[in-house]
């Protein structure tokens, strides 16, 4: 009862159902208008032939018919053209409803994941990230380093100890005895060997004389 007082509920249209319908529609009408046409080139024969047998009234009820038929097809036509027109409509709705969609799609993603990250999460995700980064520069200087490198001594203690061994050098070398400093020997000139130099006898002393007496005494 409520049917037939406010109607039948409305349903949901569906685009691409409602673009193959209307294709359907339009095969039909273009296959109504085929026949339409055939009827009325059938026509226009028979009044040709009710022209030659002399049957003039015969010919303008054929040329009617043929009127009428054309009236049809020219009424198919209209009908075609709205329905082209629709289709046409419908599509650029479709392609503007699944825009829209897409964009509303994009809009909430970009949404959620604007909640999901606020700027403070990435200032502090920046600031670790430079904090690790910081701490892995001091580490990879602390691992290149030398080990003992100059600057883990002091320059002043270097500085005395240095002077302290200057000291003790000088000490040993002034401790040392002279030594006589030989001359080099003389080279002959070239094609002459001279003889080794003897050494000039010594000449003994008083009491070397004596020692050397007493040992000939002894002797005999």
């Amino acid at each position: 009862m409520f049917s037939k007082v406010f109607g039948k509920p409305k349903q949901e249209t569906n685009p691409l159902a409602t673009l193959e319908k209307l294709n359907e529609t339009l095969e039909m009408l273009e296959k109504k208008e085929k026949v339409l046409l055939r009827k009325a080139a059938a026509e226009i024969e028979r009044a040709k032939e009710f022209t030659r047998a002399k049957n003039k009234r015969a010919a303008i009820q054929c040329l009617k018919r043929k009127r009428l038929y054309e009236q049809q097809v020219e009424q198919l036509g209209n009908f075609q053209l709205r329905i082209h027109d629709q289709m046409i409509m419908l599509e650029g709705s479709k392609a503007t409803t699944e825009t829209v969609a897409a964009l509303r799609t994009g809009a909430a993603a970009m949404k959620a994941m604007q909640k999901a990250t606020n700027i403070d999460d990435v200032d502090k995700t920046m600031d670790e990230i430079n904090e690790q980064t910081e701490n892995m520069k001091q580490i990879q200087e602390a691992l290149s380093a030398p080990i003992g490198s100059a600057a883990d001594f002091d320059e002043d203690e270097l500085e005395a100890e240095l002077e302290e061994l200057e000291g003790s050098e000088l000490e040993e070398q002034l401790l040392q005895p002279a030594t006589t400093v030989l001359a080099p020997p003389l080279s002959a000139p070239e094609g002459k060997i001279r003889p080794p130099v003897r050494p000039a006898p010594r000449k003994n002393t008083a009491e070397e004389d004596e020692l050397a007496a007493l040992q000939a005494e002894m002797a005999l």
